[in-house]
C-alpha cells in the first residue's frame, strides 16, 4: 500500500483551509482537523500495494478508482459499455479490460473493488466481490431494496470483508462538527431535521431505439424487467426511473439523510414512521421517479425529520454549499438551530459553532479521507466509518421516503424487524422480482 499523503504544518494546514472554510469552520476544530490528519509514510514496494479493480467505468467510478490509485494500482476494469471501458483503460493504462465482473473477481491479484456501477447493480456486485474474498468500495445507494440491504449485510458478516459505503460526507469536516455539535446537546434536545434535496428531473415521453454497438444493454438492465432501448434510462438520467434508482430521493437523500441518522444515533435503527408524497405529476412515456416531493419521517422519541426537494425557484432560506447548489440540512433544537451542507456550516447564534467542546465530549467517528479509511480498513482490518449495516440502513431511509412517495400515504416502520406494521402492500416494496439469469443465483 503506498503512503499516506504528509501532514502538514499546522500554520500552512489553517491557509490551505482557504478564506471560505475558516469563516465556516472554528480555530479550535480546524485544529483538532490538523492533529488527525494523514502522517507521513513510506510508499510500499508494489508487492504489497492495494490491487484494486474497478467495476463500472462511467464519471464516477472512474473518479474512485483515481482517487484509490493513491493507495495501490488499479489492475482490473468492467463494464458493460465498451465506450467506457475504453475510456477507464486509456485512464488506468495496463489494467485489464471485461465485460462480465465475475470474470473479474477470479483473479488473485485484486483486493478490493471499487463498484462504481448504476445503483441497482450494487448489491450483487458487492456480494459477489465479498463471496470471492474481496474487499469493497460501493458507491451510495448501497442498494436499490432494503431486502438487498439485509441480504448484503449478511453477506459482509458471513464473509467478514470490509465493506465502505460511498457516502462521503462522513469524512467531512463540516458534516462531523455538526454532527458532534448536536449530539453534545449545543442547541439543546433536538426537535426536528430539515432535509433539502435538489429536484429531479422530469421529461418525456421518450424515444425508444436500437441500443448502441458495444453496449451490452440486456446486462445492463440486469434483475430488472426487460424493456425497450431508451437512451434516458442509461448512464448518467437512469437514478431518474424507479426501476433503476429512487430519483434524487435516493441520490443526494444518500448523502443528507445519512448525516441525520448519524447526527441522531441512530446507525442501526431508523424511524417508526414515514408520510410522503409526489408534488408534481410525472410525464407519462417519461421518467417515473418522483421528481418533487415531500417526507417526513418521525423516530420514537418524538423527533420529526422533514425531507423535501427544492428548485431553483424554490428555496427556503438556507445557505447554498460552496459550489452554488440548494441543498442541505438544518437542525432544530430547543436552544436553536445548525444549518449545514457542503463546506458550510452555520447557527441561530456563532457560539453554538466558535465555542470549543469540552475536553471529555464523547466525539463521533473521526475520518478525513473517506477512501484512505477504507484503505485503513482494508489492511488493518479495524472498522470503517461507513461499514455495511450503515450503508444499509441509510439507503432504508431513503428507500422508506420513496415508497411512501410512491403510495401517498402514512405508514408504520418497525426499524428492528425492518418491516411495515399490518401493510401488506407496503411490504411488498421491501423486495422486487429479480429477472434470471440476474438474481443471486449467479453469484
Amino acid at each position: 500500500m503506498t503512503g499516506r499523503p504528509a501532514r502538514p504544518s499546522r500554520r500552512r494546514f489553517l491557509q490551505s483551509a482557504g478564506a471560505a472554510a475558516a469563516a465556516s469552520l472554528p480555530a479550535w476544530f480546524l485544529e483538532r482537523c490538523h492533529a488527525i490528519a494523514p502522517q507521513a509514510a513510506e510508499p510500499a514496494p508494489p508487492s504489497a500495494q492495494v490491487g484494486f479493480a474497478l467495476v463500472g467505468c462511467g464519471g464516477m467510478g472512474r473518479g474512485d478508482a483515481r482517487n484509490a490509485r493513491r493507495f495501490g494500482r488499479v489492475v482490473a476494469l468492467c463494464d458493460v459499455d465498451a465506450n467506457h471501458l475504453a475510456a477507464a483503460e486509456k485512464d488506468f493504462p495496463g489494467a485489464r479490460g471485461y465485460a462480465d465482473f465475475r470474470k473479474l473477481l477470479e483473479r488473485k491479484d485484486v483486493d478490493a473493488v471499487i463498484c462504481g456501477t448504476v445503483d441497482h447493480w450494487h448489491a450483487l456486485v458487492s456480494m459477489g466481490a465479498m463471496k470471492a474474498g474481496k474487499d469493497v468500495y460501493c458507491e451510495k445507494p448501497l442498494t436499490l431494496t432494503i431486502d438487498e440491504g439485509r441480504r448484503l449485510v449478511a453477506v459482509q458478516r458471513q464473509t467478514g470483508r470490509m465493506l465502505q459505503t460511498g457516502t462521503q460526507q462522513r469524512s467531512s469536516r463540516e458534516f462531523r462538527l455538526a454532527v458532534n455539535l448536536v449530539r453534545n446537546g449545543r442547541i439543546g434536545k433536538i426537535q426536528k431535521a430539515q432535509v433539502w434535496l435538489p429536484a429531479g428531473l422530469r421529461g418525456g415521453p421518450f424515444q425508444e431505439g436500437p441500443a448502441p454497438a458495444g453496449f451490452d444493454y440486456d446486462f445492463w438492465l440486469g434483475q430488472t424487467p426487460k424493456v425497450p432501448y431508451v437512451k434516458e434510462r442509461t448512464h448518467f438520467s437512469f437514478r431518474y426511473w424507479w426501476e433503476y434508482s429512487g430519483g434524487t430521493m435516493t441520490d443526494w437523500g444518500a448523502h443528507h439523510n445519512d448525516i441525520v441518522l448519524w447526527a441522531l444515533d441512530r446507525d442501526g435503527s431508523g424511524p417508526v414512521s414515514v408520510e410522503g408524497k409526489p408534488l408534481v405529476e410525472m410525464i407519462p412515456g417519461g421518467y417515473t421517479a418522483a421528481s418533487e416531493y415531500e417526507v417526513t419521517y418521525t423516530y420514537d422519541d418524538g423527533v420529526v425529520q422533514e425531507c423535501r426537494s427544492t428548485t431553483a425557484s424554490e428555496w427556503h432560506g438556507g445557505v447554498k454549499d460552496r459550489g452554488g447548489q440548494q441543498h442541505g440540512i438544518k437542525f432544530i433544537g430547543e436552544d436553536g438551530w445548525i444549518w449545514v451542507t457542503r463546506g458550510v456550516i452555520r447557527a441561530s447564534d456563532p457560539a453554538i459553532i466558535e465555542q470549543e467542546l469540552p475536553e471529555a465530549a464523547p466525539l463521533v467517528y473521526e475520518s478525513s479521507d473517506h477512501m484512505g479509511n477504507f484503505v485503513d480498513g482494508v489492511k488493518t482490518r479495524q472498522p470503517t466509518i461507513c461499514p455495511a449495516e450503515t450503508g444499509h440502513r441509510s439507503a432504508s431511509l431513503c428507500h422508506l421516503g420513496a415508497i411512501a412517495i410512491r403510495l401517498g400515504r402514512k405508514l408504520a416502520w418497525d426499524p428492528a424487524k425492518e418491516q411495515f406494521l399490518a401493510d401488506e402492500e407496503a411490504n411488498r416494496y421491501l423486495a422486487r422480482p429479480m429477472r434470471k439469469p440476474y438474481d443471486y443465483d449467479m453469484l
